[in-house]
């Protein structure tokens, strides 16, 4: 009894040192964690937004008597859908909810990681308010603490309250008034029961679940707060089946800030970055790329329907400037597509020049028969007259012989994926399932200006806290997608667009621009239209069309053009942008004009050909014609044909407009030159009954000299009596036995 009392004591012992050691610890870890009122409700915190230049924009305050709400003013609803979703247990535990925490710790340790919160409201207000979103023992011990100081300080309805005053929607929206401003463009006391349960769907991920960037997620995700409200009791049957049904009718509300789109569009990256949003509360400048004299330029314009502009920085990625009717949706992308997604990936994959020559003629891949806008076909057109005038059915071919799969290659590296209905050659003309935004249509452009490198343009520069602190900066990670080389060559065509192709209007400017238009439509109408443009500095990209789809007579080449160029014209009414690389990873080749103009043959021209026979190309470094012309320097031609009629003999020679002939006459032993000079189609002579035997041989002259080709025997003839040739029988070697005679 005594042994076992012993082993009791030491049992005890240990357990009570371990004990003290855990309270010692959990002291020491905790001793600095003290509960700030002021952050509860997020007094005196604010968030300011700087232009490039570095000057104050706006600062919002959270605790703008506007921006905070009391319990007591919300329906029972809102309340309920918060409680079922976050916290069941709120108005019963004492800030742990105890059994959900042990369960964490369990599943934590399975997965080896933190993954597993079971945290409260009155954890979460602790945590959003107090301490950093590290998953740390530290940073939970510091929350255990300061939730159990909240709940001895503060009444439920308080600590609910301030809840939901403080915590983050999405789109710089802290606290439930401004969400339901932000997404319903109402008072949260007014929010009915589908608007409340779509909020609290926004809490575990905002950015996901936004009903502006993925409808489908978002009612996906606020069916899912229905259904734990009925399993808590909190509606019937009858009313989750009927709220279920009920679309989402979320609409954001219109700001009248001064860069309102911009500072929307801030607030929309802001939903993309990695971090904590809480620590943006405290004081914290969010510094951007903003232009002011841009905006307001491009806010004045006069836009004759629905609009997008946007203008970034080929240097820095930024956006200076961006204005939008449609809040950054995707649209289809019509032409502009062809020189991203066809000309560009078969130009680096040495497939085509922009010489090359296509067939424009009606086509049909298995249904698919695409036409050109104008409704013709134009016969055999260049790659850069393709693009230049902007030809449907060279795009289609060329993307048919390039194939899809290569094509992906290079959409991969600029972060465009293809879902399997996309993979068909509708692609080539900008059939796409959602299509892009106007900003990703402008960054794809920019590629071609900076060398081959994709990178994604941002609206933010820096995210500072108030405390100095760091919490982001724009890098500019760049992926290589093109070679200067392809670059240099999609410039060349594109600025020859602004000129004379598709984009003309643009002609006037005095400095370097590269451009495509694209219109999506039918004989109805259009609905989307576009013009791309950029210089060695910016891009610009503009979008014109109606939101909702209905036919507009607006085209890429007409409206959108004019307000490109009015754009461009005040970004360098005092400077003028350097010229947009055009040589870079190119060779300048010299071909045989003839051979390419006939036959479509890339071959290197003779060194003795003439000026107006060589055709001066640029091509791809490394896709350079390995074949060496020697038409001058070693002439040769078809064999002529000869003929008898009448008594005269007939050498029809084959055109060579740079050759000379030499004609010899054979008869015996003797040799007569009856012809020596330029071509001419045909050659007679007359000579007297005989058998004879000609010769041609062409010949090139030149300053450096003359050059003969290989003398070439003509079948001989026996002009008769009555002036015929009668046919000379060849002997039969074939089918001699030369073994057995």
């Amino acid at each position: 009894m005594t042994k076992l009392l012993k082993i009791l004591t030491i049992i005890f012992l240990s357990l009570l040192a371990i004990f003290g050691t855990l309270i010692m610890t959990f002291t020491l870890i905790t001793k600095d964690a003290v509960l700030d009122a002021n952050k509860l409700t997020g007094a005196g915190q604010k968030v300011i937004i700087y232009d490039d230049n570095g000057n104050e924009v706006i600062s919002a305050s959270l605790d703008d008597k506007n921006k905070s709400v009391a319990l007591g003013d919300l329906q029972p609803h809102t309340i309920n859908a918060f409680i079922a979703s976050e916290d069941r247990t709120f108005f019963s535990h004492n800030g742990l909810n105890y059994k959900r925490m042990i369960k964490a710790f369990f599943k934590n340790i399975a997965a080896g990681s933190f993954k597993e919160g079971a945290s409260t409201i009155s954890q979460q207000l602790i945590k959003n308010t107090h301490l950093s979103n590290d998953k740390t023992i530290k940073r939970k011990l510091k929350e255990i603490k300061l939730t159990k100081i909240l709940e001895s300080k503060y009444s439920k309805n308080e600590i609910l309250e301030m809840y939901l005053n403080t915590i983050y929607f999405g789109h710089s929206c802290y606290g439930l008034q401004s969400a339901a401003q932000f997404y319903f463009d109402k008072k949260a006391e007014n929010l009915n029961l589908e608007e409340s349960a779509t909020l609290v769907g926004l809490l575990t991920s905002p950015n996901n679940f936004s009903p502006f960037r993925n409808p489908e997620k978002s009612l996906s995700r606020r069916n899912t707060v229905l259904k734990s409200m009925k399993v808590c009791g909190f509606i019937d049957e009858t009313t989750y089946k009927d709220a279920i049904n009920t679309p989402l009718n979320a609409k954001k509300s219109v700001t009248d800030n001064k860069c309102g789109d911009y500072l929307n569009a801030v607030f929309d990256e802001l939903e993309e970055i990695d971090f904590n949003h809480y620590a943006v509360t405290n004081g914290c400048i969010i510094k951007t790329y903003l232009k002011p004299d841009e905006q307001t330029f491009i806010e004045n314009l006069d836009y004759p329907c629905d609009n997008s502009v946007i203008i970034t920085n080929n240097v820095t990625g930024g956006v200076s400037a961006y204005k939008s009717s449609i809040s950054g949706a995707k649209r289809q992308i019509g032409s502009t597509a062809k020189p991203i997604f066809v000309y560009a990936p078969a130009l680096e994959e040495k497939q085509i020049n922009t010489f090359t020559k296509i067939l424009d003629e009606k086509i049909d891949y298995g249904g698919y028969s695409p036409e050109n806008f104008d409704k013709k076909y134009h016969g055999y057109v260049t790659v850069a007259d393709s693009l230049k005038y902007s030809y449907n059915v060279p795009a289609v071919k060329t993307l048919n012989a390039l194939t899809i799969e290569k094509a992906e290659k290079y959409l991969t590296a600029m972060d465009i994926k293809l879902d399997d209905e996309e993979k068909n050659l509708s692609f080539a003309l900008g059939g796409m399932k959602y299509g892009l935004s106007l900003q990703e249509l402008a960054d794809r452009y920019s590629v071609f200006p900076n060398g081959g490198n994709f990178r994604p343009s941002k609206f933010i520069k820096e995210i500072v806290s108030g405390d100095g602190k760091i919490l982001y900066k724009h890098e500019t990670i760049k992926n290589s997608v093109y070679s200067v080389g392809t670059c240099s060559l999609m410039n060349e065509m594109l600025i020859d667009t602004a000129k004379s192709g598709t984009a003309k209007k643009l002609k006037s400017l005095t400095f370097n621009v590269a451009a495509k238009t694209g219109t999506c439509g039918n004989s109805e109408g259009n609905t989307d239209a576009y013009t791309v443009c950029y210089t060695s500095e910016n891009c610009i990209a503009v979008w014109l069309g109606d939101k909702n789809n209905n036919r507009t007579q607006i085209t890429g080449g007409n409206q959108c053009c004019e307000i490109a160029k009015s754009a461009l014209q005040m970004l360098y009414s005092e400077h003028t942008p350097e010229n947009l690389d055009t040589t870079s990873g190119t060779s300048s080749v010299n071909i045989d004009r003839e051979d390419y103009e006939e036959s479509d043959k890339l071959i290197l021209c003779d060194a003795l050909c003439p000026k107006l026979n060589v055709l001066t190309v640029k091509v791809l470094a490394g896709n350079e014609p390995k074949e060496q012309s020697t038409k001058f320097s070693s002439p040769h031609i078809p064999t002529p044909t000869i003929s008898v009629q009448n008594g005269t003999i007939n050498i029809e020679l084959c055109h060579a407009k740079y050759y000379s002939y030499i004609i010899k006459r054979i008869n015996n032993s003797k040799i007569d030159e009856i012809y020596n000079g330029k071509w001419q189609n045909t050659i007679t002579d007359s000579p007297a009954e005989g058998y004879y035997t000609y010769t041609v041989t062409p010949y090139f002259e030149s300053s450096e000299g003359k050059f003969n080709g290989n003398e070439i025997t003509l079948p001989p003839v026996n002009l008769t009596k009555d002036g015929q040739a009668p046919q000379i029988k060849i002997p039969d070697i074939a089918q001699k036995d030369w073994f057995n005679q």
